[in-house]
């Protein structure tokens, strides 16, 4: 990369990191939420399947904005907004408050990925996107792994308003950008075309090709629910079936998290080499075969183990995703169709978390009543890891892989 190419990607990377640190924030803390706000732990979920929902919202705005009028400006003023609405979390007086500052962190979150990957992947040579896609993607695991590291490390002293003040040191990254980001070439370069189609980009890209933005928003639901179906309860998961400490939660989750952006980087590279669609395959197959241990383990090592691996596989998919989403786009609809179609996924797959936390309450309770966490991730797990493999096959259907295509064109 030259150093423009440079310092946009680690805006693009930092930008996501601090986007998913900031909703993590929420889960790795939920029975604390539960307790302080005196909710059930399906209650305080409405927050996380809040802000799922209205992601897609912030995926059309901003996403809009930044194919008519470019990347770079929307992308800053997205991280000003979730920084923000982060920081005023910290000060919620009621669970309704809240709820409706979470809601709106989903709009500001729904925006970033879009832009962010946008700018990235436009800014690469073609033949390195598949390892940078996996790079840029795993910011969502390092957001993860900064929010256990801040749950093991300073929730002890600070609880969990004190992290969510924490929560807002994004908003300094404006200023990078500000100072060192240009705008995206691929964008420049179709400057011209977007003013001749005027402000019917997004509306013209969607009645030419309905049939992708269909399958791409049914592709990214089965992905929201493989992630968050893997993610959002597993740290409830770890305190209340088998009793760990915060600290050790927050150790625990960081190994997973280690986990995660090691895959999405293996993953991500291999798929540039062996292409997109298979990598996902074989990570959603090997990922089928880790549930066991994922869910049953019952000592710390075994856990920390299936974690890990789970993890793995689960980001070694989504390590693809920012540069195959990007070539299978319409290239003057780049900035809306990835993260508009990623931010509907995880509209389709918000109440997954709520799902599973029922299920473990009701149908997978144990003899005694408590709530069988394990069972209800694993069950669910097996038909999300099947249906990401069927819709990834069927996407040859829809729209060929162009792994060395050029964005400019």
């Amino acid at each position: 990369m030259n150093p423009a190419a440079r310092r946009t990607f680690i805006a693009s990377f930092l930008g996501w990191t601090l986007d998913a640190f900031d909703f993590f924030l929420v889960i790795v803390v939920v029975p604390h939420l539960a307790n302080d706000f005196g909710r059930s732990v399906a209650e305080i979920l409405v927050a996380v399947t809040l802000t799922l929902a209205l992601r897609p919202v912030g995926a059309l705005i901003f996403g809009w904005f930044g194919d008519r009028y470019g990347r770079r400006v929307p992308l800053m003023v997205d991280i000003a907004l979730y920084s923000v609405l982060e920081l005023l979390t910290a000060f919620s007086p009621n669970f309704t408050v809240f709820l409706v500052l979470r809601a709106l962190f989903g709009i500001a979150m729904g925006g970033e990925w879009g832009l962010g990957a946008a700018l990235a992947m436009e800014s690469l040579p073609p033949k390195s996107r598949g390892l940078y896609s996996g790079i840029l993607q795993e910011g969502y695991a390092v957001g993860y792994l900064l929010a256990n590291l801040a749950l093991w490390l300073l929730f002890p002293h600070i609880g969990w308003r004190g992290m969510f003040i924490v929560g807002a040191v994004p908003a300094f990254l404006i200023f990078f950008i500000r100072a060192g980001v240009p705008e995206s070439p691929a964008w420049q370069a179709q400057a011209h075309e977007r003013l001749a189609v005027g402000g019917d980009v997004l509306l013209g890209a969607i009645k030419r090709h309905w049939p992708l933005f269909i399958y791409g928003m049914l592709f990214m639901g089965a992905f929201n629910a493989m992630s968050h179906g893997t993610q959002d309860l597993y740290p409830t998961f770890l305190a209340k079936q088998h009793g760990f400490s915060p600290a050790l939660v927050g150790q625990l989750g960081a190994i997973t998290s280690i986990g995660a952006i090691l895959g999405g980087i293996v993953f991500g590279a291999l798929s540039q080499r062996y292409g997109r669609r298979l990598g996902i395959v074989v990570a959603a197959v090997l990922g089928l075969l880790v549930i066991p241990l994922w869910a049953f383990s019952s000592t710390i090592a075994t856990l920390a183990i299936g974690g890990f691996l789970m993890q793995f596989m689960v980001q070694g998919a989504w390590g693809i995703i920012p540069a195959h989403l990007n070539e299978i786009a319409p290239p003057l609809a780049r900035g809306t169709f990835p993260g508009f179609v990623y931010q509907i996924g995880n509209l389709i797959a918000s109440p997954a978390s709520q799902l599973l936390a029922v299920l473990a309450a009701t149908r997978y309770a144990t003899a005694a009543g408590a709530h069988d966490y394990g069972r209800a991730m694993a069950v669910v797990t097996a038909f999300v890891f099947a249906a990401v493999i069927i819709l990834t096959l069927l996407g040859n259907a829809i729209r060929r892989e162009s792994r060395n295509a050029p964005f400019t064109a």
